[in-house]
């Protein structure tokens, strides 16, 4: 038997023996454990805006300056930033007054269904709430970009609607939890939700 023959039979037989007496297991894919924090609200009510609502008391709303490098049509649209879960609601805000409401309707739904070709299912269900704010809300599954969407109205001045992305590649597993998370955050915003007044735009 010459060496490389004889090499690989020692080979073979000190692996076969090393296979039989390992307890070693394959590791499973896995995922960090996330800490979610206690539920608290606060209300934001801002001088001028034409809506109030409760979020979260670990977000933070801050004016949208920018949607899609244009300027948004109105001051009253905002994000709540989720900095521990990077991710942020976007809240834009419509007069029906100055936009046709059926278009707006026709759009609310088109921005969610654009995500079907990754979604595995789009549920939508109507929604009415004690303060006469009526709307849809979106359930995203699958590795959509976004897994929570709505929009609220009172069909008459506003039109109000908001959409949960995060700043990472979206993955139904990893974000599921916090997804399910802040879906209560975000029924929680709307059934708070109240209208001001029509709004009159700043200068």
């Amino acid at each position: 038997m010459n060496m490389k023959a004889t090499f690989s039979y020692l080979f073979v037989v000190c692996f076969a023996a090393f296979a039989c007496n390992s307890g070693y297991t394959i590791k499973q894919n896995g995922y960090y454990k996330i800490e979610l924090p206690a539920r608290e609200y606060r209300v934001f009510d801002q001088p001028g805006y034409p809506y109030t609502f409760e979020y979260p008391v670990y977000g933070k709303v801050v004016q949208d300056t920018s949607f899609f490098e244009d300027k948004p049509e109105n001051p009253y649209w905002v994000n709540i930033d989720f900095p521990q879960f990077n991710g942020k609601i976007y809240v834009s805000y419509k007069e029906v007054g100055k936009n046709d409401f059926n278009k707006l309707i026709d759009d609310a739904f088109n921005l969610t269904y654009k995500h079907s070709t990754k979604a595995t299912e789009i549920r939508d269900s109507l929604m009415q709430t004690p303060n006469g704010v009526s709307g849809v809300f979106f359930k995203v599954g699958g590795n959509a970009a976004t897994a929570n969407q709505f929009f609220v109205t009172d069909s008459v001045n506003h039109f109000l609607r908001g959409a949960l992305y995060f700043d990472a590649t979206p993955n139904e597993d990893s974000l599921g939890i916090v997804n399910d998370f802040l879906q209560v955050d975000m029924k929680h915003l709307i059934n708070s939700l109240v209208w001001k007044r029509a709004s009159r735009e700043k200068n």
